[in-house]
């Protein structure tokens, strides 16, 4: 059994008729992928013939990507389950998990992509849409080698067709949605592998406060530049709007379009992801003043968690010492819906 709780935690359980467990009991599973990658997990027996473990996030990571998982607890025989189907079906399980929890158990049925829901916007408001039509741009950047693309929830939000992603100045490809989580504004996307031949990597160490930082994306596609802009600046703060720490705030220019590209340290590797800008009409009209240069990323710890949650492989980097930044950025054209 393979489950998604509440908390997104996956779950891997084992029932039989044979087992004779007591309900509570800790029982210690060792598991093997691929006769390589080996863990032990322990299980709680939720009946007498059940027991149930919480998988750590590299362990979910390792099940995803193997085809073989050999189990043994105790003295029992090894068993040996089947894997080469179980990452699309942990990608419909995490989606099916995250259209109840936004609508209740009544919302259960297709799940194979996300229902919509309401859309958090720049300033962070929320309202709900019905009957939009026509088609938005934003931006995305290739995360894993097969070729799972990243964004934001709201960049996708209230699509009905297909959604489109290319790289600059290569043809479009249709994009699946693979899972959504509109309270942290992340969505997940996933062309065919061989359309996107190189991915980024998320760094691995804290960006700090100055530091100075990258932006990538299509702003106002359709009346600008058909290519992607770069603007830069630095971090401002390690929180956003009330002290939400799960933002960065930057200086680096940003746009309608730019929803969801990376930002970038200057050695090209990923520090956050562009979410929107300050509501600067709001703030005037209450304060008199008019912002400038306060834009926000989500950090990578939230999108490590996501990418975690969604069982998607990605890689991690230090960053180099005096280096430049990529002139080609692994990054993705206008998402179209």
């Amino acid at each position: 059994m393979v489950g998604l709780n509440s908390q997104n935690s996956w779950l891997l359980g084992f029932a039989s008729p044979s087992f004779h467990l007591s309900k509570g009991n800790t029982v210690p599973v060792d598991v093997t992928f691929d006769g390589q990658s080996e863990a032990r997990l322990f299980a709680t027996a939720n009946s007498d013939i059940m027991a149930t473990a919480i998988l750590p996030p590299n362990v979910a990571r390792t099940f995803q990507k193997s085809s073989l998982m050999v189990v043994t607890t105790g003295n029992s025989s090894a068993l040996q389950f089947n894997l080469t189907s179980t990452a699309p079906l942990l990608a419909t399980i995490a989606n099916c998990v995250n259209t109840v929890k936004a609508g209740g158990i009544n919302s259960a049925g297709e799940f194979s992509a996300p229902n919509a829901v309401a859309a958090t916007k720049p300033d962070g408001s929320s309202n709900p849409k019905s009957g939009r039509t026509g088609t938005q741009t934003g931006t995305g950047y290739v995360i894993s080698a097969n070729g799972h693309i990243i964004t934001n929830h709201h960049v996708i939000d209230g699509c009905t067709g297909d959604i489109k992603g290319n790289l600059t100045g290569e043809a479009a490809a249709t994009l699946r949605v693979v899972n959504s989580d509109s309270a942290n504004d992340l969505a997940l996307l996933q062309g065919p592998a061989d359309s996107f031949k190189a991915f980024a990597k998320i760094r691995d160490r804290t960006i700090h406060s100055g530091d100075s930082v990258i932006a990538i994306g299509f702003p106002y596609h359709g009346l600008l530049t058909s290519d992607f802009t770069v603007t830069t600046g630095i971090v401002s703060s390690l929180s956003g709007v009330l002290n939400d720490t799960s933002r960065l705030q930057i200086s680096a220019a940003v746009q309608p379009g730019n929803s969801g590209g990376p930002l970038l340290d200057t050695s090209g590797e990923i520090v956050g992801m562009v979410v929107g800008k300050l509501n600067a009409l709001g703030i005037a009209r209450h304060t008199g003043t008019i912002p400038e240069n306060i834009n926000f990323a989500i950090k990578t710890g939230a999108i490590r968690d996501f990418l975690d949650n969604s069982v998607v492989p990605y890689e991690t980097s230090a960053p180099a010492r005096n280096s430049r930044p990529p002139t080609s950025p692994p990054t993705r054209g206008p998402t179209r819906c």
